[in-house]
């Protein structure tokens, strides 16, 4: 673990080569605490998914560079286009100079090849990224939890689901990894905010996630978890439907 006092924000290994880079926000400013976290996979071609704020760049970048030098980054990811997803995506194509974004082909068409200083890779649904010893393969949710062009990340040799907004949970203090109940908490914070699309093909896509078997569930919001990935991803379905 590598934790700054100056800017609150850590890094902690949650898999094999993939690190939880996570900065709180605590209750004085956003009722409860919030937290951000951002994934780092370091291979070959490094890639980052989620770049944070823009305004918490600084702190990401540092957090980082703890692990690994910026300028090596090779891909910037995220599950769709919003300002935590990607509002730094600029300031990291500036710092790492052979990186390009990597995002479906609805974020591509709609925001990043307007946005983004540098042409996105856009990726097919089903469609598998090498970066070295770890493989990511893209699997497109549109509208699941929002947002057209929403989508994840799957890591195929650690089982990690990188599922950006799915099971957010309110909250500053939260361990790098856990097993303990993220359901619950996560429904709360779903049925206060109401930030679900309503989608009608949420159950076929989380059916579809649960079949990559993942062990390691990569929040945004939130710890990452351990345990059996497909068994809560249905048991969120059956939430979503009652």
């Amino acid at each position: 673990m590598a934790a700054s006092a100056e800017t609150e924000t850590r890094v902690d290994e949650i898999a094999d080569g993939i690190y939880r880079i996570a900065t709180p926000v605590p209750p004085s400013v956003a009722p409860g605490g919030f937290s951000f976290s951002q994934y780092l996979i370091v291979d070959e071609e490094p890639l980052l998914f989620h770049t944070g704020l823009r305004r918490i760049f600084p702190q990401v970048r540092d957090a980082i560079a703890r692990v690994m030098p910026v300028e090596r980054l090779r891909w910037i990811s995220f599950s769709h286009f919003e300002a935590d997803e990607c509002g730094a995506l600029n300031e990291f194509l500036a710092a790492a100079p052979k990186a390009e974004p990597l995002c479906g082909a609805i974020a591509a068409m709609v925001s990043v090849n307007d946005v983004a200083d540098r042409r996105p890779r856009a990726m097919a649904d089903g469609e598998l990224i090498p970066l070295g010893r770890h493989t990511v393969r893209w699997l497109e949710t549109p509208h699941l939890p929002h947002a057209w062009e929403c989508g994840f990340l799957m890591e195929r040799s650690t089982r990690t689901l990188l599922c950006g907004d799915l099971f957010t949970e309110g909250g500053a203090d939260h361990p790098p990894l856990g097993t303990a109940d993220i359901l619950e908490p996560s429904e709360r914070f779903r049925q206060a905010l109401d930030y679900y699309s309503h989608t009608r093909g949420a159950r076929a896509m989380l059916a579809r996630l649960a079949m990559e078997a993942p062990t390691t569930l990569a929040r945004m919001h939130g710890s990452a978890w351990q345990g059996e990935g497909a068994k809560l991803l249905m048991a969120l379905a059956d939430r979503l439907e009652e």
